[in-house]
């Protein structure tokens, strides 16, 4: 069962972290990544701008505006789909992602449907 892994976390707070503090977090992550990208688990990982650079669609009224508008303190930062056997196995890699990323918090959802597409640039 393929797992989205939605990462929130105090934007301000993470986007004022130092060039250091970023690739020190970067870093912690990179060692989860291995472990399951070496266990053949590991799909698309993104990490996304910050929310001044988003835009909502607002599917009633068919309005874009600028901003996210997440009804939410944190926002969401990026995201991980993660091939796991069981939801305790995705609930494991979520607290390794944890440990090596603290604050905010990993929601993580079941993938109904997945197409596969090309590499980012």
């Amino acid at each position: 069962m393929l797992y989205a892994f939605l990462c929130y976390n105090d934007e301000a707070k993470v986007c004022g972290w130092t060039k250091e503090e970023d690739d020190a977090v970067m870093a912690r992550l990179d060692i989860v990544h291995r472990k399951i990208k070496s266990e053949g688990r590991m799909g698309p990982s993104l990490r996304l701008m910050p929310t001044t650079t988003a835009t909502t669609l607002f599917k009633e009224h068919d309005a874009i505006l600028d901003g996210p508008y997440a009804e939410t303190k944190e926002a969401l930062l990026g995201f991980y789909v993660i091939d796991c056997d069981t939801l305790e196995q995705a609930h494991e890699i979520a607290r390794d992602l944890a440990a090596a990323n603290p604050g905010g918090a990993y929601e993580i959802r079941p993938v109904r449907l997945f197409l596969p597409g090309g590499q980012a640039p």
